[in-house]
C-alpha cells in the first residue's frame, strides 16, 4: 500500500514535461532563438514532453486554452524554412514568426513564450492557415518560404536608441491610428515603411488590396493610413507588448482588431466616398504583429493575423 501512495504521489508531482531539462540561465538571445527552433520542432513531432515545459504551463491557439496535447500539436507535420524571432531576455518573453506545414498544408504563425526559471510557462500561438482568407493571403507561406529570413533591415541596431517604453510607445502608435482611422491623426512612419501580412506584402505592392477605387495596397504606410479608409477598424482592444527587443529595437505586440459592420461607408479627407465592402459586418482578427523602430518611426512592420468571433478577447492579461 505504501508502495502505491509514493508512486501515486510521484505520478502527481511530474510534469507533463519532467523528461526536459530547464534552459540555463541567463537566457539570451542565441538561448531564445535555439528554444524557438526546438518549440517548432516539437510541434511538427507532437512531442511536448521534448520541453523544458513548467508544470502549470499554459497554452492558447488563436486565443483558445487547450492542452499540449491539442490542436496545432496534433495536426503540425512539418517546420518550414521561414523564422524571424524577437528576444527579449529583459522580461524572459520571445516572439517568433514562422512557416509550418499541417497535413500537408501551408500554415503561417507568430508565437510568444515566457520563461520562469528556466522552464516555459507560457505559450500563445496566432496561426493563419491557407485557405482562409483571401487568395492573396494564401500566397504569403509560399512568400516566406522562399524568404527564409526576414529582411536585414530588421537585424540592424537602428539609429537613436529608444527606451522600452518608448518602444512601446511607438508601436502603440501604429493601433492608436488604425483604430477610427480618419486620416487625420498622427502616423510616424518612415518614407520606406513597408508591411507583412501573413507573408504577403499589403503596402507598396500595386494591386494586393482594393477598398472601392482606391489602390489601397498599391501605398505606403503612411499613405494608407493618411487615406481614412482603415476606420473599418473600430476598435484595437487588448494590446499588448511582451517582447520589446530593445537590441534590434523591435516590438512584438498583440491585439484583436474589431469591425463593427456599422459603418456601410467612409469618406476620405479629400471627400472621396468608398464603400466598406467586406467589413460591412461585424468581424475580429486576432494579431500577433511586430514592429522595427528608427528614431521613434515605424520602418517595418510584420504580423500573422487569423479571424477570430467579433469582438474576442485573447484569454491573456495585459
Amino acid at each position: 500500500m505504501l508502495a502505491r501512495l509514493v508512486a501515486a504521489a510521484a505520478l502527481l508531482l511530474a510534469s507533463p514535461a519532467a523528461a526536459a531539462e530547464p534552459v540555463k540561465l541567463p537566457c539570451e538571445r542565441a538561448c531564445m532563438e535555439d528554444l524557438a527552433g526546438k518549440l517548432l520542432t516539437a510541434l511538427a513531432a507532437h512531442d511536448a514532453k521534448s520541453l523544458p515545459l513548467a508544470k502549470a504551463a499554459r497554452y492558447t491557439e488563436n486565443g483558445q486554452e487547450m492542452g499540449f496535447d491539442n490542436g496545432l500539436w496534433q495536426t503540425a507535420s512539418k517546420v518550414g524554412a521561414y523564422r524571424h524571432v524577437f528576444a527579449d531576455p529583459a522580461s524572459g518573453q520571445f516572439g517568433t514568426f514562422a512557416t509550418m506545414d499541417e497535413n500537408g498544408h501551408g500554415l503561417v504563425l507568430g508565437v510568444r513564450v515566457r520563461l520562469e526559471l528556466g522552464l516555459i510557462s507560457e505559450v500563445e500561438l496566432v496561426t493563419y492557415r491557407t485557405g482562409a482568407g483571401p487568395a492573396w493571403n494564401d500566397a504569403g507561406y509560399g512568400n516566406l518560404e522562399k524568404m527564409k529570413t526576414p529582411k536585414p533591415l530588421w537585424m540592424q541596431a537602428g539609429g537613436k536608441r529608444l527606451s522600452r517604453q518608448e518602444l512601446a510607445q511607438a508601436a502603440n502608435y501604429y493601433f492608436a491610428g488604425i483604430e477610427n482611422n480618419d486620416g487625420k491623426g498622427y502616423y510616424p512612419f518612415t518614407a520606406d515603411c513597408d508591411r507583412l501580412e501573413n507573408g504577403t506584402a499589403t503596402s507598396n505592392n500595386p494591386g494586393i488590396v482594393r477598398m472601392g477605387p482606391v489602390d489601397i495596397g498599391g501605398m505606403g504606410c503612411k499613405a494608407q493610413f493618411s487615406t481614412g479608409l482603415y476606420g473599418v477598424v473600430t476598435e484595437v482592444h487588448d494590446r499588448r507588448y511582451p517582447v520589446i527587443d530593445e537590441e534590434r529595437q523591435a516590438v512584438f505586440a498583440l491585439a484583436v482588431f474589431d469591425h463593427c459592420g456599422c459603418k456601410k461607408s467612409l469618406t476620405m479627407p479629400d471627400g472621396t466616398k468608398v464603400d466598406t465592402g467586406f467589413f460591412s459586418k461585424p468581424s475580429s482578427i486576432l494579431l500577433a504583429e511586430a514592429f522595427k523602430i528608427d528614431g521613434g518611426l515605424i520602418r517595418q512592420v510584420e504580423a500573422v493575423g487569423t479571424s477570430v468571433p467579433y469582438h474576442m478577447r485573447p484569454g491573456w492579461g495585459r
